[in-house]
């Protein structure tokens, strides 16, 4: 009897703790950090195809995304695909191709991307957009490889993603173990992030911050 009476606590301890942890990992996994299995070459050579990346979920309600951040959402028309992508443009944002150095322009200012596919250029497509509010206009890293913010521009939104489509922001790369590496944004988009001339109160922080809180509903 006194076997039994403790295998019988050692089993409820032991569903207990499996309990515990199970809902433990469906928190984190529902609304703090989800892994994305990267499908193709459009942001190579940032992510080669099958890598897994860790997304933070909750970049979106405690937040403000900036230009370089990589994002994964849901295909606009599709809610059963997702797409990984750079921001490039916030709402507000100029965004057009391109500077007498084939470079893309946000608000003026011209954009380095040392991250881009060897031999690719910032766009073979010539394009001059405001980008809408609620709204984000994205490009994948490897240009000839990407259909991204470029190949919808005669769609609703102009090719751009709204920010309720948007599922988080990938952090890290977490396999294979020999790509482990966090991720941040780029040095390039440090005085488009922090210029004053290239912020400003009307097309940076402050336009996506409103537009995080109150996001566009149009599909």
């Amino acid at each position: 009897m006194e076997f039994a009476r403790k295998a019988y606590f050692f089993t409820l301890d032991l569903l207990q703790t499996v309990l515990l942890a199970a809902s433990i990992f469906l928190v984190i996994y529902i609304f703090l950090f989800r892994p994305f299995q990267v499908s193709g070459e459009s942001m190579y050579p940032t992510f080669k195809n099958q890598q897994y990346i860790l997304t933070n979920l909750i970049a979106l309600r405690f937040e403000t995304l900036h230009r370089g951040d990589v994002i994964v959402f849901h295909a606009p028309p599709d809610k059963e695909k997702d797409f990984i992508k750079r921001v490039i443009g916030l709402p507000g944002d100029r965004v057009r191709c391109c500077d007498d150095r084939g470079r893309l322009q946000i608000n003026g200012v011209s954009l380095d991307e040392p991250y881009l596919y060897p031999g690719d250029v910032a766009s073979l497509d010539r394009f001059d957009v405001m980008v809408p509010p609620g709204r984000l206009w994205v490009m994948g890293d490897h240009r000839s490889r990407s259909s991204d913010s470029r190949a919808h521009l005669g769609d609703p939104g102009g090719g751009t993603v709204p920010i309720d489509k948007v599922i988080g922001r990938a952090v890290a790369i977490v396999w294979p173990p020999s790509r482990l590496r966090r991720l941040g944004i780029p040095d390039s988009f440090e005085r488009l992030n922090t210029n004053g001339r290239a912020l400003g109160d009307r097309t940076g922080r402050a336009a996506a911050s409103a537009a995080v809180a109150a996001p566009d509903r149009s599909p």
